[in-house]
Order: structure tokens, then C-alpha cells, then sequence
């Protein structure tokens, strides 16, 4: 549209030069709460034509190119199956990009996301932005519910995983228990609205200080269930979408962050444009964030 640069502009082809990368991880199955998060990847890309590259808040233009690597060849996989594919998409991207979009698909891809960096996990820090702690039990298999479960499992240690905006009402207590004891930060929905969203992501930051290399899962479900309609797993009191838009821009401003996903964004769940409008600022977001680096 002329007149309008808008962040679809910025998306090449498997450009090495981009600072960014991009892979889609159309993962769908496994899903606690089945839904078409496959589908997500696709209207991502559609989407952003519709969001503008300049920040009237900073007078800053984005024009950070995108290195767009298409989709994982995961259809039909299961999460076990699918687990390798995305793990090397990510590899191959995060060899030659600062920064990677993981874009889900649910958050099982997160697992991957963290393996593919090909680091000793003791290097590697998790944050997520989430409302759950993904803490389910893996002895029936993995799934969008036990990714965190699974990368301890893996031996990436709790003094490596900081959990930002855990919801009432939406976990276990053994969840909490046994997060607590493996050594992760939580910080609660409650904890971030009486102290704000900023004090949230230093305690996160902070307590991954020592990681060679962080990455950030960007559960959509975070966001109150009224701002984001298209998240199955979202309930009415989470994190406002101004305070997820702060935190994604904060920790994509520090060069630790290799990889930065976002999963559990179901479309059909939403008849407006609403959920696809929000997970397209992501996108602008992370951007202008790592040019702050």
C-alpha cells in the first residue's frame, strides 16, 4: 500500500544478511485443549501488512529485515516426530541470526526451540511469559502441557527458568511444587500487577544473569482472555496487552535472547481481528526491541 511501510516489507527470503530470522512450527497436535494452532504461522504472515513500522512513542522507524525461513516440514508429526524438524530449523537459523522468531503452533514447539540453540543446557535460560507453568507430568508422552517439565527432564536447571505471569485458578499445586523445587522463579499475575510488569522482567533477567544464551516463550494465554480471544488456555484477569507488548520489546533488547517464540494462538478461536492484530505487534515489538541493542 503506498504510504504505508508495514512490517510485511521487511520479510525476505532465507537472507543470511537479516539480522532476524523467522520459522514457522505449524505443531497442532498434542494439545491439551485440541484447536487449529497450526494455523497460526500462516495468518501471522498474512497479518502483517496490516502493522506499521513506525513507533510513535520513540520517532523510531523499524527497519530491521526478517529472514523468513517458511515453515518445519512437521505435517502429520507427532510432537516426538516434529521435535528434530524444528530443532534444526532453528539451529540453522540461530547459526546465522541474532535473533529468531519461533513462531507455533503450540507450545510444545518451545522444547525444541531451546534444543536447537546446540548448547550444554546449563548455558541456556528459559523465560516464559505464560499463565501456566507447563509443568504436566511427561510419563504419557510430551505435549503442549509439559514442555518445561520435559527440558528439566533434559537437564535444563530451575536456576535457569524464570515464569512470568502464573495464573489462579489455571495450575496444580504439585505444578507449583515441583517448579519451586527444581529451582524456578515464579512470579505470579498477582506479583506483576502489584509491581508492574517492568520489576517482573528484571527479577526474570536477573535470575538468568549467568546464561550463556536466553530464550523467551511467549504463551499468548498470558494476555487477558478479553484482549486476546484467539488463546483456548486464556482466562479473564491475565496480563494486560500493553504490559506483554513492554515485556517482549525489553527482553528482545538484550542479546542473550536468541530465540523468542510465540505459541498457543488459535484463529478460528477469534471471529474479529483482534488476536491476529496483537500476535502481528509481537512481531513489531521484538523487532524494535533488538534495535535497541
Amino acid at each position: 500500500m503506498s504510504g504505508w511501510p508495514n512490517l510485511s516489507e521487511l520479510l525476505v527470503a532465507n537472507n543470511a544478511h537479516a539480522p532476524v530470522g523467522l520459522v514457522g512450527a505449524p505443531l497442532g497436535v498434542g494439545s491439551v485443549t485440541p484447536g487449529r494452532c497450526d494455523l497460526a504461522p500462516e495468518t501471522l504472515r498474512r497479518t502483517l501488512r496490516r502493522i506499521g513500522r513506525y513507533d510513535i512513542e520513540s520517532g523510531r522507524e523499524i527497519a530491521t529485515h526478517i529472514a523468513d525461513y517458511g515453515n518445519a516440514e512437521i505435517a502429520g508429526l507427532s510432537i516426538e516426530q516434529a521435535t528434530g524438524p524444528i530443532r534444526n530449523a532453528i539451529g540453522s537459523s540461530a547459526s546465522v541470526h541474532a535473533l529468531t522468531l519461533l513462531v507455533g503452533g503450540n507450545n510444545a514447539v518451545t522444547r525444541p526451540g531451546v534444543l536447537g540453540l546446540g548448547l550444554p543446557l546449563e548455558k541456556i535460560g528459559l523465560i516464559t511469559l505464560d499463565a501456566h507453568f507447563d509443568m504436566r507430568e511427561t510419563a504419557e508422552g510430551l505435549s503442549n502441557g509439559n514442555p518445561v517439565r520435559a527440558l528439566i527432564e533434559d537437564g535444563l536447571p530451575g536456576a535457569n527458568i524464570a515464569q512470568v505471569g502464573l495464573a489462579s485458578f489455571a495450575n496444580s499445586k504439585k505444578m507449583h511444587d515441583d517448579a519451586v523445587a527444581a529451582g524456578n522463579l515464579v512470579i505470579t499475575m498477582g506479583e506483576v500487577a502489584l509491581n508492574g510488569i517492568e520489576r517482573a522482567i528484571e527479577r526474570a533477567l536477573n535470575h538468568v544473569e549467568n546464561c550463556e544464551a536466553i530464550v523467551v516463550d511467549c504463551d499468548i494465554d498470558v494476555i487477558e482472555r478479553a484482549q486476546f480471544p484467539g488463546a483456548p488456555g486464556g482466562r479473564p484477569g491475565g496480563m494486560a496487552a500493553t504490559d506483554f507488548f513492554k515485556a517482549v520489546r525489553h527482553l528482545a533488547s538484550v542479546p542473550r535472547v536468541r530465540v523468542i517464540d510465540l505459541t498457543e494462538w488459535d484463529p478460528p478461536l477469534d471471529a474479529t481481528d483482534l488476536s491476529a492484530l496483537t500476535a502481528a505487534r509481537w512481531v513489531a515489538e521484538c523487532l524494535a526491541g533488538y534495535e535497541l541493542r
